[in-house]
């Protein structure tokens, strides 16, 4: 009996093992062909450090007509030293040899990573396969495009909207007698862990509809939790400077779960999901 149980595990693992096997290949491809860009994309990452980004602009515009529609206030508060940009030229610095080298390599492995997402979601799917149904396998084409596209729309919202902010923010603290110095790999490894977190979080959707199709979440669920997910998205954005800045980082968090509860209203499954909650109540 321990011998019959212990080879389905087995079997597993090798299956697993070749399944990794041809992600690294892929990504190992992937990042030949990245290497190419690679400074493109620290130079695109580097972008926020003049201090100038959308946001700045957005502050201006929103400050020159609450300057004209309310001088008092404006004057008051002394909007007027926020909506000041200062551009200056910053530039990253190393410190330990060959480490510009190791940060063009993780910049590649991760933008190479990304080239390669149909393979590895493709690869996750024959993964899972065997355990679904055959009318749940002629799903595959819509899983691995959708899960690579969400993921890419995460990545990307996070270096142009995200990104901005945290180093502006950041940048807003320097002051007579302090000055930033950012050192190349905590910037770029902190970059490159925040595009991995926020294009996992984009998948969101995706993991809620799977969990419906399971019959462990409904989008009534959901929906009755909306309040915790707003405070949650209030208290994250709380930590910014200003509200322009908080409102740029609340919106886009709460939207995501607003997202995931109409992905499972329309495809979730509802008469199977609600059938088994109503069993639970």
């Amino acid at each position: 009996m321990a011998d019959e149980k212990l080879l389905p595990f087995i079997e597993h693992l090798v299956e697993l093992r070749k399944r990794l096997i041809i992600v690294v290949v892929a990504i190992f491809i992937g990042m030949g062909v990245s290497w190419n860009f690679s400074d493109e994309v620290l130079s695109f990452i580097e972008r926020p450090l003049t201090g100038r980004t959308y946001l700045t602009d957005l502050k201006k515009k929103v400050y020159e007509e609450a300057k004209k529609r309310y001088p008092s206030i404006y004057s008051r508060y002394g909007l007027e030293k926020d909506a000041a940009v200062t551009v200056k030229e910053r530039q990253l610095n190393y410190s330990a040899p060959l480490e510009p080298f190791f940060i063009q390599c993780k910049i590649s492995i991760l933008a190479g990573f990304v080239l390669v997402l149909p393979v590895v979601f493709h690869q996750l799917w024959l993964f899972i396969s065997p355990g679904l149904t055959r009318k749940e396998k002629r799903l595959v084409v819509p899983f691995v495009t959708t899960a690579s596209i969400s993921f890419c729309i995460g990545a990307l919202f996070f270096l142009i909207v995200i990104w901005p902010v945290i180093i502006n923010f950041s940048l807003s603290y320097e002051a007579e007698g302090l000055r930033s110095w950012f050192n190349l790999s905590a910037y770029v490894n902190f970059c490159l862990r925040l595009i991995l977190i926020f294009g996992l979080i984009f998948e969101l959707p995706i993991i809620a509809l799977l969990l419906s199709r399971l019959g462990l979440v409904t989008w009534k669920l959901l929906a009755r939790n909306r309040k915790y997910a707003l405070l949650a998205s209030s208290i994250i954005a709380a930590f910014h400077a200003d509200l322009v800045t908080m409102f740029v980082v609340m919106a886009p968090l709460y939207l995501m779960y607003e997202a995931s509860i109409w992905v499972v209203f329309v495809f979730g499954g509802r008469k199977k999901t609600e059938a088994a909650e109503q069993a639970n109540t």
